[in-house]
């Protein structure tokens, strides 16, 4: 199969599909790459680098796109990208449907086979594909809101950790998934004093016992979230549903209870964000206030660490990607966890989640492949 990796355009995202080290391995597997000039910049990858691998350099974009079977990429395909794309041709990438009415549009429009990153699954029931940049996420939220405390940047001008003798920040995670555990992680790393809602019981225990007591667990409930976001300093959304909207937790009501100067991230802006008061911002101008609450919603949050986000995606995708070069869209129908991952088949909606959010029709693979 021919294998397409053309640069990433959007707003201050430097990851690229395919590192040189993963081209060698589709070469090896007797697939030919493509990838445009300069795709692997953001990494430090070379033209040189990729040609040492085995791929060829194309001059542009839509070189790319035209000569090639399959797309890999990272981020969700921008409108001129999606135009591009064709009756037949595989995109696997990052998607995030329900929340962009007009990517689902245009790549139904355009025929594509579009198999998304974020919802394809493995044996244990897990989001293998999401994790890698969850981790990412997850610790540079802790990062951010650190930043953004920062009296220069708006925040109460407090230190995560604090100092001995001065009481440290409250920082709340709501969701203790991915995101949420390596949020937890980082804060509690630094000394913040860190509380982490879910609503699964099971997954409360076995945050209680990975962090020893240095974390406070609680089940999630309207109340409970209320009583923590009042007296955070720090509110990190971390909540996940695959494929779907993310359910709005916080409301501008509660955030006008919390102090002048706190600050919230809100790490599923990709799936619409879960405080009412989320907007998508980029790493040009990532926080904005609302209500004295300062905002961070950058929805490619990874982007600012491309190097270790290439290569830990890459790892993680590398298996998937190889099966489809292999076997085309007939690995999508024999592997349960590729099905998974088919958002959109022959202009129709195949996910069941991304259509109930975008209120369109669902049509399951075995009625859109018919």
């Amino acid at each position: 199969m021919k294998v397409g990796v053309p640069k990433e355009i959007k707003a201050h995202e430097y990851r690229v599909g395919l590192t040189p080290a993963a081209v060698r391995e589709y070469v090896a597997a007797s697939h030919s790459v493509v990838v445009e000039s300069n795709a692997g910049a953001g990494i430090g990858a070379a033209d040189d680098d990729y040609r040492k691998a085995g791929a060829t350099i194309l001059d542009s974009a839509r070189e790319v796109f035209a000569s090639s079977e399959m797309i890999i990429k990272v981020k969700e395909p921008q409108p001129s990208e999606w135009a591009q794309l064709r009756d037949n041709q595989i995109l696997f990438t990052y998607l995030h449907l329900a929340a962009d009415p007009e990517q689902a549009k245009g790549l139904m429009k355009s025929g594509c086979t579009a198999i998304a990153y974020e919802t394809v699954t493995d044996a244990h029931g897990s989001l293998p594909l999401l994790a890698p940049m969850s981790e990412v996420a997850g610790r540079l939220a802790i990062e951010a809101a650190g930043a953004a405390l920062k009296r220069h940047a708006g925040g109460r001008g407090l230190l995560i950790g604090g100092v001995p003798g001065v009481q440290p920040a409250r920082v709340v995670v709501i969701g203790g998934g991915v995101v949420g555990t390596h949020a937890g992680r980082m804060a509690a790393g630094l000394g913040a004093e860190v509380t982490i809602l879910d609503r699964s019981i099971r997954r409360l225990r076995e945050l209680d016992e990975l962090f020893e007591g240095r974390v406070r667990t609680r089940f999630s409930t309207i109340a409970a979230v209320e009583d923590e976001v009042f007296a955070a300093d720090v509110v990190i959304g971390a909540v996940l549903v695959p494929g779907a909207s993310a359910p709005k937790l916080v409301s501008r009501g509660m955030l006008r209870s919390m102090r002048k100067g706190s600050v919230v991230v809100d790490v599923a802006i990709d799936q619409g964000g879960c405080f009412e008061t989320s907007r998508p911002t980029t790493y040009a101008d990532p926080t904005y206030e609302v209500d004295g609450v300062i905002h961070y919603c950058v929805s490619n949050m990874p982007g600012a660490v491309p190097l270790t986000s290439s290569q830990a995606l890459n790892n993680a995708t590398l298996p998937f990607g190889l099966a489809l070069a292999n076997k085309g869209f007939a690995a999508v129908l024999e592997n349960p966890h590729l099905r998974a991952g088919l958002n959109v088949y022959r202009g129709r909606l195949t996910y069941k989640a991304v259509a109930e959010s975008l209120g369109l029709p669902f049509s399951p693979i075995e009625q859109a492949a018919a």
